[in-house]
């Protein structure tokens, strides 16, 4: 999540060029999320890189939370997530979609539910862009996110890794 504007549509009357303003600051910040998509539960943590050591930190933080369960988390093929350096909690099986598939992560639907808010905003700090995105969390429930995440296109997804 960064300061640089998202761009999106912009309803105009008809025959009308629509503008927006757009800023290009480069800073900002990373949010490491999983979403269990059947019953919508969410767990995201903010960090200031995008590297090995932060998602180190993330599957930590993640195993202890829910230390009573194995968790399966589906990956995106980011180099980070296949650092030597990693060590897996024991509670955590990696399971890794194939490439260019973000459509079958539901964590990619629920950014791409926050970053709809995104269009077109401009913030001043990363402190009010940090703000904004964090009170858009909390409005939504479980029963939002899994409405958001639990496709059948993704569920079937999953299910034919043999994981389910």
């Amino acid at each position: 999540m960064g300061l640089k504007t998202e761009a999106g549509r912009l309803i105009t009357i008809k025959g009308t060029k629509p503008v927006g303003i757009m800023q290009w600051k480069r800073e900002n910040f990373y949010l490491y999320g999983l979403v269990e998509p059947l019953t919508g539960e969410y767990f995201i943590w903010e960090f200031s890189h995008l590297n090995a050591d932060c998602f180190q930190i993330f599957l930590e933080n993640f195993s202890a939370t829910y230390a009573q369960d194995i968790h399966i988390i589906q990956l995106d093929n980011g180099a980070f997530h296949f650092s030597q350096h990693l060590e897996i909690p024991e509670n955590i099986i990696l399971l890794f979609q194939p490439p260019h598939t973000p459509q079958v992560n539901p964590i990619e639907r629920l950014c791409e539910e926050v970053k709809r808010y995104l269009a077109w905003e401009t913030f001043g700090t990363l402190d009010e862009l940090r703000q904004f995105i964090w009170q858009r969390l909390e409005k939504l429930n479980t029963s939002i996110v899994a409405s958001i995440t639990g496709l059948d296109f993704i569920l079937d997804a999953l299910f034919a890794s043999d994981f389910s």
